[in-house]
């Protein structure tokens, strides 16, 4: 378990690549997020915004992998479950990404990314009545705007006042 101390530490290890990730430069934080990593591989940070970089350069594998390190450095790490959860769906894992968002929610009750990645991925599924239920729980913890009209339009689908797009890449992950 990692402690205070050390979660500082290592978020000013990762602090160099998470501020390139921000920036959009994905290969140079991919480079020194493992660098961080040679370094200390108890790093929970590095290796959750490894996550990330790898998951905009929709490298799902490389994503899970470097997710579920940082869960097993920080078995509390949230975001990292989540992380995980979204690049299992985006594997086509679906039922493995809904296990994981139980995980959390058993953690956290009502967690708003939670309730999102089970909204999604059982719309996703079509299943309906459960993707209806956690797209309103998410609605209700009030998301950013262009969240919130992705969701509404979920919706929208689900209630059949809209037809769905064609394409299974029109959903922001």
């Amino acid at each position: 378990m990692t402690t205070e101390t050390e979660a500082r530490d290592h978020w000013a290890e990762a602090e160099p690549g998470i501020d390139l990730l921000e920036t959009g430069d994905i290969d140079e934080a991919i480079r020194v997020l493992e660098a961080v990593i040679l370094e200390n591989d108890e790093n929970e940070y590095a290796y959750f915004f490894l996550g990330n970089a790898h998951f905009e350069q929709e490298a799902w594998d490389k994503a899970l992998k470097a997710y579920l390190f940082a869960v097993e450095r920080a078995p509390e790490y949230v975001g990292a479950m989540i992380g995980a959860g979204h690049a299992l769906r985006m594997m086509g894992r679906e039922r493995d990404a809904i296990r994981m968002a139980e995980q959390v929610l058993k953690r956290q009750a009502n967690d708003p990314d939670a309730l999102y990645l089970l909204g999604v991925t059982h719309f996703h599924l079509g299943n309906e009545a459960p993707a209806k239920r956690f797209l309103e729980s998410y609605l209700a913890t009030r998301p950013e705007a262009e969240v919130d009209l992705e969701v509404r339009g979920m919706l929208e689908v689900l209630a059949g006042r809209v037809l769905p797009l064609e394409s299974d890449d029109d959903t922001v992950n």
